[in-house]
């Protein structure tokens, strides 16, 4: 049985503009096992990226509470937040963010360098990701020299190159064809098979809906209904 890794529990996220009280979020909740594949849909401005926000503890909730493992990451000290961060979790945002005047392969590596992994581990988990994307042949390839598809999955192999237990894709593929798209939730898909990863992954895009294992749908900054 698949053991619970991340939970959402009542989490509603309040914005005060000028003057006026702006409710991002309303008493979400939703949980997430081991090696399972979460999407969610909903139009711009829905929630998704400030919920996504939130349970990668870079925002606060304003009511509720994000459960990592059982324990709630908004209790964590400065140093607990750090390693969650780093280590707990990966993000991929819709631009890219690769830098460009490195290659792939040190786009790659650099986030595992600054975390203090040996040369060593660096090599064998950067060439693992780069041949898991099917891209072991362009490491040495600036950015300017990749596809935007290319693109996004170094920036994949970047996240998962720090084994995160837990993968946050934030629209993922608004940026790319049908073809790519598919490809990336594909790809998804195999990550949580082969790695017992945990991904959630925002989207517009309904017909890559049937490569996760479960989808809700975010309307108002409320769940409005869990399409599968």
């Amino acid at each position: 049985m698949k053991n619970e890794l991340i939970q959402a529990k009542n989490v509603s996220r309040n914005y005060i503009l000028k003057g006026e009280k702006i409710e991002a979020l309303r008493n979400i909740n939703l949980n997430i096992n081991n090696g399972e594949f979460l999407t969610l849909v909903g139009r711009s401005g829905s929630g998704k990226t400030t919920l996504l926000n939130i349970l990668a503890g870079l925002d606060e909730p304003s009511a509720g509470e994000i459960l990592f493992k059982g324990n709630n990451i908004n209790d964590y000290n400065e140093k607990e937040k750090i390693s969650f961060r780093r280590f707990e979790i990966g993000v991929i945002f819709q631009s890219f963010s690769l830098l460009p005047l490195l290659s792939a392969y040190e786009n790659i590596e650099l986030p595992m360098r600054i975390c203090g992994i040996n040369s060593k581990e660096r090599n064998k988990r950067t060439k693992g990701a780069l041949k898991m994307i099917g891209l072991e042949k362009r490491g040495n390839h600036r950015p300017y020299e990749l596809s935007g598809g290319e693109q996004q999955r170094i920036a994949i192999a970047r996240a998962i190159a720090m084994k995160p237990k837990l993968l946050l894709a934030d629209e993922p593929t608004g940026e790319l064809d049908s073809v790519n798209a598919f490809s990336i939730f594909s790809l998804f898909k195999e990550i949580v098979n082969e790695q017992n990863m945990s991904i959630i992954a925002t989207t517009h895009d309904r017909t890559l809906l049937d490569l996760s294992d479960k989808t809700l749908n975010i309307s108002n900054g409320e769940i409005a209904n869990h399409i599968t």
